[in-house]
């Protein structure tokens, strides 16, 4: 489904079939809105693999082909590419709308024979809220190949009518490098269809994703992914990265996305540390912050 307003009258001018509207009636209505919309919108419907990481963000969410912490949200053969144990952290407040926060934590380790993840993810507030819970393996074959899988743990939460309700979901991708610099991912969530038993409205959608990206020189970085729900019609996303200076990265991404239109954001890298921060853009709702930060040992 895709929303849209149409017609010229605006409700927060404060006039409504003649009546005056009051500072605090505006408020309500304004926030009505934006409950009314958030919750319409397929593209941020209950369960959707929410994304983690804000270079990801930065990228329109063109992570398949990404190799770091955030692979666990992303593609978890990328899982490969952390060569010591990270740990980081991710939130975002999508349009800045109280109650509508995303906060993320996830830990890499590698092991012997490959690198173990895991992460849990909360969305939402007391009354209204999801969660996920995972535990991710990737293991490369060779130098060019990598796979990797995870176990989902959902539950959604709503207060006034059905309390908890968990399911179980798998997903997992592979990465490759045919070409030096070329690297070619795919990752599927949810292929088993897995769903909630009680909530019949409420489905965990099955979301494959395909991508592609090029390092044309140390600095610049191109990413192109597309991403098809077995429900909604395919999207398309990219984005652009180029190393500013030593330890600055800059970014920006662009998304057939409705909802989400375009991104950028910036990043900084130093030895073990890694800050990045993005914003995404809603037609109509507006700008989504992303903030995340992670540390490697040494």
């Amino acid at each position: 489904m895709i929303l849209r307003l149409t017609g010229n009258y605006n409700i927060f001018k404060g006039q409504h079939f003649g009546k005056i509207l009051t500072v605090r009636e505006i408020v309500f209505l304004k926030h009505l809105m934006y409950l009314f919309l958030f919750i319409t919108a397929d593209i941020y419907a209950a369960n959707d693999n929410y994304p983690s990481g804000a270079r990801a963000s930065g990228l329109s969410n063109a992570g398949v082909v990404l190799t770091d912490l955030w692979a666990n949200y992303h593609n978890q053969a990328g899982l490969t590419g952390v060569e010591k144990l990270t740990i980081g952290f991710h939130y975002e407040n999508k349009y800045v709308v109280q109650n509508y926060g995303l906060h993320a934590v996830a830990i890499a380790i590698p092991a012997y024979k490959g690198t173990i993840g895991a992460s849990i993810t909360f969305f939402g507030y007391k009354k209204y809220n999801e969660s996920k819970i995972s535990l991710a393996y990737g293991k490369s074959f060779g130098e060019k190949f990598s796979a990797g899988i995870q176990l989902d743990v959902l539950n959604i939460y709503q207060e006034e009518y059905y309390g908890n309700n968990t399911t179980l979901a798998v997903e997992g991708g592979i990465l490759a490098e045919p070409l030096d610099g070329l690297l070619v991912g795919v990752h599927v969530y949810n292929p088993t269809k897995a769903s909630y038993s009680m909530v019949d409205l409420e489905k965990v959608p099955t979301i494959f994703q395909a991508g592609i990206g090029y390092y044309f020189t140390e600095k610049l970085f191109i990413v192109v992914e597309t991403e098809k729900d077995l429900e909604e019609k395919p999207v398309f996303e990219g984005g652009i990265e180029y190393n500013l200076i030593k330890n600055i990265f800059a970014r920006f991404g662009l998304s057939t996305y409705e909802m989400s239109g375009y991104s950028f954001g910036v990043g900084f890298a130093h030895k073990g540390i890694k800050a990045d921060m993005a914003f995404s853009r809603h037609q109509i709702l507006g700008y989504t912050p992303h903030v995340s930060f992670s540390y490697s040992l040494r």
